[in-house]
């Protein structure tokens, strides 16, 4: 018998979130810790080097990107002592990280020669489908994706290398288990599990150029500087960082996902030009207010006094530049490599879907292919974990206005309207 879902769920505490006991005694106690780290790049690129003991990070215009992203964390992002912490692990994390994939690529030079030939790009925001048809695809073995611990931890420092289990697993869990209790109802709008598919974003942020960041953070001022440079550099460092992977753990065929490629059409095209391209759409104002919804819950991880109402303006504004970017550029996609993927389509019947994105593809759809996505849609059925309730007036959306200036996008590309204000 099918388990009943929860029922769904009304953030009330976007502004003053509340923590379970256990969770703010934790948080509480960080202070001293956050008072003793610097976010600052000398101070971070040390401690990588100190760590792993190399010091080769590769093309040193990575310290530009970290020390404006750095100073933005610092001055604009009213981080609390947990956020501190927590930006510090990740950038020091991406660090050495930035190290381990240097000193393979310097060390085997074969790596270069490594093909990424043909990957399947699932180009789309959040909330449009994107994540589960992403590891619906994934679930097929023919194809290589990136799982979550895979993304936090690329490479293996040389002494943890062939540890069975690989410690990466552990580290993962240990991670998503204090995710889930300091926000019990973030799983309802984008699950994560140890082996989740994730995406290629948190490799984009080795290279320190990506919208990870402000996705957990307020740093307008590198939102700034990320979009006013060609991303072309970055995503040939993305290709790279691939065939270290393939390279490490084998592979042929990947299957990509991020939102960020919505409006990096272009630099996505010059550096993976055989791809096949996965465009999802659905109605914009419903993903406006389901993207600026998760985006205020999750602050309370980082900031000390969350804004709803800034982090709506901030993201409906950000929803709304991603999708001029796809509406402006979609048609330098080549028609034999892309495909548009509706909403209302996928959820009628999401494998008739990936058989026609297959065909585009030219990837068999065989036997093995259907039985695998079977199990995966068994055992991950959608809204498992109960839903929540969009509550536009909390983060100051007006959704009428937000259809009227959103309209653009549902005319392009024939979305059906899911949303409107009272």
């Amino acid at each position: 018998m099918t388990a009943a879902r929860p029922e769904p769920a009304r953030i009330d505490d976007f502004a003053d979130p509340r923590f379970t006991p256990e969770v703010a005694a934790v948080r509480e106690s960080l202070g001293p810790v956050a008072d003793e780290l610097e976010l600052e790049v000398s101070a971070l690129t040390a401690q990588a080097e100190r760590e792993t003991g190399l010091d080769d990070f590769g093309d040193p215009g990575f310290r530009e990107r970290l020390e404006i992203l750095c100073r933005s964390l610092r001055d604009e992002a009213g981080l609390a002592p947990f956020g501190v912490v927590s930006n510090h692990a990740l950038l020091s994390g991406l660090l050495r990280s930035r190290l381990l994939i240097q000193d393979l690529l310097v060390r085997h030079p074969e790596i270069a020669e490594v093909p990424v030939e043909r990957p399947i790009v699932i180009v789309g925001l959040p909330r449009t489908g994107t994540t589960h048809l992403h590891n619906l695809i994934s679930a097929d073995p023919a194809l290589r994706s990136l799982p979550y611990w895979e993304s936090l931890e690329p490479v293996l420092p040389p002494a943890e290398r062939g540890l069975d289990p690989d410690p990466r697993l552990a580290r993962t869990e240990l991670a998503l288990d204090w995710l889930d209790q300091s926000m019990p109802l973030f799983k309802r709008m984008h699950e994560m599990t140890v082996d989740h598919v994730h995406e290629e974003i948190q490799l984009l942020a080795i290279d320190f150029s990506s919208m990870l960041f402000e996705s957990s953070c307020f740093v307008p001022t590198y939102r700034d500087y990320y979009l006013a440079h060609d991303q072309t550099p970055h995503y040939g460092y993305l290709r790279q960082v691939l065939q270290v992977l393939t390279w490490l753990r084998g592979g042929t065929r990947w299957v990509l996902k991020s939102p960020q490629h919505s409006e990096q059409l272009v630099p996505l095209l010059r550096v993976f030009p055989d791809a096949t391209f996965v465009v999802t759409h659905r109605d914009p104002v419903a993903v406006t207010a389901s993207v600026c919804t998760m985006i205020a819950y999750g602050a309370r991880m980082n900031a000390a006094h969350p804004d709803p109402l800034v982090l709506g303006r901030y993201w409906s504004q950000r929803v709304e530049e991603l999708l001029w970017g796809c509406a402006r550029d979609r048609d330098v996609l080549p028609d034999a490599q892309a495909i548009d993927v509706r909403f209302h389509e996928y959820m009628a019947d999401d494998l008739a879907m990936v058989r026609r994105i297959y065909e585009v593809a030219g990837q068999p759809f065989t036997d093995e292919t259907e039985a695998a996505l079977g199990r995966f849609m068994s055992a991950h059925p959608r809204g498992r974990h109960g839903t929540v309730v969009y509550d536009a007036t909390a983060l100051g959306l007006d959704l009428d206005e937000r259809r009227r200036a959103l309209g653009f996008y549902t005319e392009r590309f024939g979305v059906v309207e899911e949303l409107r204000g009272p």
